[in-house]
Formats: structure tokens, C-alpha cells, sequence
């Protein structure tokens, strides 16, 4: 089997090698607003998805309407105190959430495996923080998918969409020039981490946060409807940035193969 030109391939975790629909986070942050007396929608939840945790919080309660609401509900605009406290309510529930929802996608612990055998590094960021993550991992282990560097929210000095947490995640990789990598991810502020590297970018538009729906759920929609919908999301990933969208890491390997061929003639990103 020939070696590739890539480098490493840097994957986001829920809703592109997780939890189809990216679902943990949304139910965990409109349980934990729930409890504080602001109904947060699905919609409002997804907005910022991809942020670290407390920065998903922060953007929450800076939206005008769950703020007014705040204001109306506790007599005083939410403060960083207030940002705080959700964070570490929402932290407990974030693990469980995230436990129920770590099946691997179909595909992902496939591809890994392949790129791993040419000698691609593999590495992952997230805006989970590590306690988050701790019965993920043994998780995803078990379903044949183990990254070598896995960076957390909390981890570096800023999350996404900085490019922090991918260069910390090159470095322990040690794996450059970052126009030799790929970032997969199926969240806007995961295309601009990869973009702000200056690696190639795939997004992911069925599987994750842009749909919002379980496996299931996304078959049993009526075809029109379920097309309407992934179109919407690819839309999203290309105006962010990524260089390719397709719908789940199983469609991920033909993308590779091409960027692979455009890093061997010199191509960038």
C-alpha cells in the first residue's frame, strides 16, 4: 500500500465521528437552560454549535431574546457568573448525553483504519472538555476508532473557532506543513479552525449539527424534504469556507484521494 502525501486528518468528534445529528449537546444545554428558567429552542441551541462548552453558553445568553427573557426571569442581565454556573451545570449532563449518544457513525472507525495503515496521523478536536469526553473515548475505543491526540475545550488559550486547538493537535501529532493535513468537521466554527491552519477543509453536511436529526430520523423523512435539508447544510459548510462537502465520513474517502493528488502536483489550500 503506497504512503500517502497526506499528512494527518484532524476530525471533529459529535456529528462527524459520533453521534449522528449531533444530538448530546442540544439536549444537555436545553435541560440545563430549562432549569433556569429560559426554554431555549432546538434552533437557538444549534446556532453556535462547535464552540467550547462555556464559549456555547456565553453566545447563548448574549442572544437577544433568551437574554431579555433572562433579564425578565431573574431581574439583572445574565453576567459571567451566570456563565459559569450554567457550564458547570451543563458539564455533568454534557457526559451523560454524550455517553448515550457515542455510537461511532457508519464508516468512521473504516476510515481511520485506512489512513492509519498509509501512515496518516489521526487526530481529533472538540468542543467537549476532557471530564465531557472521559466514557467517550473507552467508548469509541471499543468501536474500533482511537485518535492519537485528542484536544479538548479548555486546553488551549482559546477554542473555536481559533486555530489553537488543531495546531495543538498538529504538534503532538507531529505532523506538518499544515497544507499537507485536512480537518473534517461538520460545524461551521470547525471549517474556520482548519481554514485559519491553512489546512484543507471537508465539511459534513448530513451527519451533523446542519441537519440535527438521528440516522432514523433522517431516513424517514420523505426524500424531497431529506435532500432540501442536506442541501441547506452543504450550503453552510461552503459558505464558511470548506474546500469539500459531502454527507458522512463514509463518503469521505474519494475527497481524500483528490486532495491527496492535488498535495503530490503542489497544490494548497
Amino acid at each position: 500500500m503506497m504512503v500517502s502525501t497526506l499528512q494527518a486528518v484532524v476530525f471533529d468528534w459529535a456529528g462527524t465521528m459520533i453521534d449522528f445529528g449531533c444530538r448530546a449537546p442540544v439536549l444537555a444545554l436545553r435541560d440545563v437552560f430549562a432549569e433556569a428558567g429560559i426554554e431555549v429552542s432546538e434552533a437557538e441551541a444549534r446556532a453556535d454549535m462547535g464552540k467550547a462548552k462555556r464559549d456555547h453558553v456565553r453566545a447563548l445568553l448574549a442572544a437577544p431574546r433568551i437574554a431579555a427573557l433572562w433579564r425578565e426571569r431573574h431581574g439583572a442581565p445574565p453576567t459571567e457568573v451566570d456563565v459559569d454556573r450554567l457550564h458547570d451545570a451543563v458539564e455533568p449532563l454534557m457526559r451523560a448525553a454524550a455517553r448515550d449518544c457515542a455510537q461511532l457513525i457508519p464508516g468512521a472507525a473504516e476510515i481511520a483504519a485506512v489512513l492509519s495503515a498509509r501512515g496518516v496521523r489521526i487526530g481529533s478536536t472538540t468542543g467537549y472538555t476532557r471530564p465531557m469526553m472521559a466514557d467517550i473515548l473507552p467508548l469509541a475505543a471499543r468501536q474500533g476508532y482511537a485518535p492519537e491526540a485528542v484536544v479538548c475545550a479548555g486546553e488551549t488559550a482559546a477554542g473555536r473557532p481559533s486555530p489553537l486547538m488543531m495546531w495543538k493537535a498538529l504538534v503532538e501529532l507531529g505532523a506538518w506543513p499544515a497544507r499537507a493535513c485536512v480537518k473534517v468537521d461538520d460545524a461551521v466554527v470547525g471549517i474556520a479552525e482548519g481554514r485559519e491552519v491553512g489546512a484543507w477543509t471537508v465539511g459534513l453536511s448530513a451527519s451533523g449539527n446542519g441537519v440535527g436529526l438521528d440516522q432514523d430520523s433522517l431516513a424517514a423523512l420523505p426524500a424531497d424534504d431529506r435532500a432540501q435539508r442536506i442541501r441547506a447544510a452543504d450550503v453552510v459548510l461552503r459558505e464558511a469556507g470548506a474546500h469539500y462537502v459531502v454527507e458522512s465520513v463514509a463518503q469521505l474517502g474519494p475527497v481524500l484521494a483528490e486532495i491527496e493528488s492535488r498535495i503530490a502536483r503542489g497544490e494548497r489550500p
